[in-house]
């Protein structure tokens, strides 16, 4: 079933256009203080994705995502997402640590946007609440890999606040984020 009604679900449809026109403006007008208002935006947007993703699953005979095994419902995700218009997906555990959500086509990137490191913050905002909802203590969400950055895919890390903290940290030295992420054994 496609989403067809978002309004009960408290969305609205935007353009991926005008996602990534919001975030050149930002980048335009704000420097680097863009990132944090658009991971703060997306962040405030995941209860009501959370709820349409509730609606969805039930629509879809899913069940409440809480009942489902890790694969169901990482498939059931994946499909959401993507009929919900934000890009294909797969979720993979790296380690015991992290989850990556890869894409190769996710909306906020853009392939002409040349930005110097990963940049689709409204997205990491907006992942962190959402499948935080899911676990077991709060998850935080850092992309590593940007089509906006010159990649071929989008990579978000889902993880606690302390593995993402050294990942970033790592990031910051020059370390890769695959490397880091080894660190923690």
């Amino acid at each position: 079933m496609t989403i067809t009604s978002l309004s009960p679900s408290m969305l609205s449809a935007v353009p991926h256009a005008s996602l990534r026109a919001l975030r050149a403006a930002l980048v335009r007008d704000l420097g680097d203080g863009f990132a944090a208002v658009l991971q703060e935006t997306g962040y405030a947007g995941g209860e009501s994705v959370w709820n349409a993703f509730n609606d969805w699953c039930d629509n879809n005979g899913h069940g409440a995502p809480e009942s489902m095994s890790v694969s169901q419902f990482q498939q059931a995700a994946a499909r959401f997402f993507s009929e919900a218009g934000w890009g294909t997906m797969t979720l993979n555990a790296i380690g015991d640590t992290v989850v990556a959500l890869d894409s190769p086509d996710w909306a906020e990137s853009d392939v002409n946007a040349q930005m110097p490191y990963p940049s689709c913050y409204y997205s990491a905002g907006m992942l962190g609440d959402f499948f935080g909802r899911v676990a077991d203590g709060a998850l935080g969400c850092i992309e590593v890999e940007c089509r906006s950055a010159g990649h071929s895919r989008c990579r978000f890390l889902l993880g606690s606040q302390e593995v993402l903290g050294h990942v970033y940290q790592r990031l910051t030295e020059g370390v890769g984020y695959e490397d880091a992420l080894a660190e923690l054994g």
